[in-house]
Order: structure tokens, then sequence, then C-alpha cells
């Protein structure tokens, strides 16, 4: 690794991708993520690559299509509503198969919203979001250096298993600056003699496609393509602990409020409370059965996040009714402070706080 500097996460994640050999972006400006465009524009011609500005998201999501099924290294990125116009060209993308990264800046909604951090789109992300039983590996990074590292994994994940990978973050992550450091190299793209690159040798072209007209062959493919999530799930979860070892109350939390979560968790040890922070790292695969384990020791579980009760779904589904979970949040663009937080912790250590 080299030596740390300090980098606006926006620019982080532009820079990472270049570390990572991306050579192709498309995308279309929206705040909070417009630095990010801004970085590649500008970043990309250095190292012989290709940025362009499209007419419109959904042109731009068509685009990253097309270049991924030339076998580039590509990625766009938007912001909630943005993201929202490009979920048809997500869901022709995890269809056929190709790999790219997508960021997500996410902003307060619902609709056009604000550009304050909102964390509302983790059933866009982790759900498919568009049409079809598809999935995107969904990574949510909780500082600029894991902004970083997740894309640079993002890029891995999606060769490795030719699937688009989001990166979900918020407006918070994205504005914020914080001392990075990028790998010196970053792992080479595999071989893609999938792609569609003329025929170089081989008798019939390679066709890139998410039409299949008639039903069982249809049906053949979305076999393969839930085998493949399958495996996904089987070895791509991640996840962080702190202070669980002894937690009675466990909260679960991920981003830019697991951060606020970790100093509330600081503010009950120090008054006696066993409480502790499970992370996820990877909301899809979300780490069903590391949260699950935690349900033999913990009397109970917190989900805090930014948005109106949206990863509770999956933090129930976690503890499959063994334990109660409980549910704060903010929205529309809030951030709850720690405080905030250490109070909902006492109500419910005092047995004061409804689920």
């Amino acid at each position: 690794m080299a030596e740390k500097i300090l980098m606006k996460g926006n620019e982080a994640i532009g820079e990472a991708a270049v570390v990572a050999g991306c050579r192709h972006y498309f995308g279309y400006p929206i705040t909070p993520q417009s630095e990010l465009i801004e970085y590649m524009a500008k970043r990309l011609p250095q190292v012989n690559g290709v940025f362009l500005q499209a007419e419109s998201e959904v042109a731009a999501i068509n685009m990253v299509y097309g270049a991924a099924g030339a076998g580039a290294r590509v990625m766009t990125s938007s912001s909630s509503p943005g993201i929202s116009l490009k979920q048809e060209g997500i869901s022709y993308i995890a269809g056929a198969e190709l790999p790219c990264v997508i960021v997500n800046m996410a902003r307060g909604g619902p609709g056009l919203g604000s550009i304050q951090p909102g964390q509302c789109d983790y059933f866009q992300a982790t759900k498919g979001g568009g049409h079809g039983d598809y999935r995107n590996i969904v990574l949510v990074p909780n500082s600029v250096q894991e902004l970083v590292d997740c894309t640079v994994l993002a890029f891995e994940l999606a060769d490795k298993y030719r699937n688009p990978v989001m990166i979900l973050g918020d407006g918070a992550l994205g504005q914020m600056m914080e001392p990075v450091a990028f790998p010196d190299k970053a792992a080479e793209a595999p071989a893609k003699p999938w792609a569609s690159t003329g025929l170089k040798g081989r008798k019939e072209p390679n066709v890139i496609n998410s039409l299949h007209i008639q039903a069982p062959d249809l049906e053949k493919h979305n076999y393969h393509l839930q085998m493949k999530y399958k495996t996904i799930k089987d070895n791509e979860r991640r996840s962080e602990e702190y202070r669980t070892e002894d937690a009675e109350l466990v909260l679960v939390a991920y981003g830019i409020t697991s951060r606020v979560a970790q100093s509330a968790v600081d503010m009950a040890r120090a008054v006696g409370l066993k409480v502790g922070l499970f992370r996820p790292i990877t909301a899809w695969p979300f780490p069903y059965e590391e949260l699950g384990r935690l349900a033999k020791t913990a009397r109970g579980f917190l989900a805090v996040e930014l948005s109106a009760g949206q990863m509770v779904e999956d933090v129930r589904l976690s503890v499959t009714g063994a334990k109660p979970v409980y549910y704060y949040g903010r929205t529309g663009g809030m951030i709850c402070s720690p405080k905030e937080v250490f109070g909902i912790v006492k109500k419910i250590m005092l047995g004061e706080e409804d689920k």
C-alpha cells in the first residue's frame, strides 16, 4: 500500500477504479456524487481510458452494457433517482451475465428527495430493484478507506461471477474527506473468452444476450442464474463485529450509520451496559448466518438505519424470531446522533421500548 493521502470519498472511488483497471466510465451528473464523474472526466484520459457523459442515465447504463459485453472493466455512478432510471439496464446486464460496477451515493427520498445522506435505497439495491429474478452483489462501506477497498473488490467480484456489483454509499461518505491508501497494483482482469470481440479465429461469434424466447430455455437460464447466486451467498458474505462477545443488546447498522452506532456502543459500555455492534459489509448477500449466531447469546437486537425500516427485515430474518428485534431510524436526510441511539439503547435495556 502507498502512503496515505487526504481525499474526498467520491474522488477516492474514482482513483480506486483506475487502480483496479477500470478504463471505461459512462455516467450522468447528479448530486451528491458529481465529484466522481468529474474526477473520472479528468483522470481517465490520463490513462488512455474512455470517459463519456451520456445524455441520460438510461443511455449511460446501456453504454455500460456494451462495454462490459466487449470485455472491458467498466463503471457507472449515480444517486438514488438516477439509479432508478438505470434499473432496466441493470436487469439486462445481470441477465446477460456481464461484469460491471455501479456506484449509488444515496440521498434522502422518495422522489427527488434531497442531496442529504439516506439509506432508503436498501430495498432497491438488495432486492434487485428492476424486473426479473436477478441479484446485484451489494457492498456497503463505512469509511473513505473502505470505499477504496470495496471499489477494488467490486471489480474483482464482478469479473469472478460475471455479475453487476453495486457500491451502496451515501451523501455523507461521498463528501467526507479522510486519509486513504491505495494498493500499488490491483488484480488484473481475468481472460474473458465469452466477450463479444469478433471472431478471432472462432467459427462462430460470441453473442451477448438476455433474451430467451422459448420458455424452457429461459427457465434453464434462470436456474443457472439462481445456482450462481447460491454460490455467491455461500462464499461472499462479509461482516464485522465490535464488542459482541458478551453483548446483551446488539446494534445492527451499515455504512455511515455504523459509525454512529459504534460511538453509541462505547457510550453504553462506559456506563456498564453490555452492548455490541454487528456491521454488514455485504448487504447482499446479507450475512444471515453470522448475525443469526449472535441470537444464541444476545437478548435482543436494534437495527439502526437512515430509512423508515428496510434492513430491519433482514435482521428479523437472521434472528428467526428467537430474540426481539427493535428498530430506530431517521429519514429525509437526517442523521441520528450517538446520543440519540444511546438513548434508545437505554430504553431497551431498561425495558421501556416497544419493538
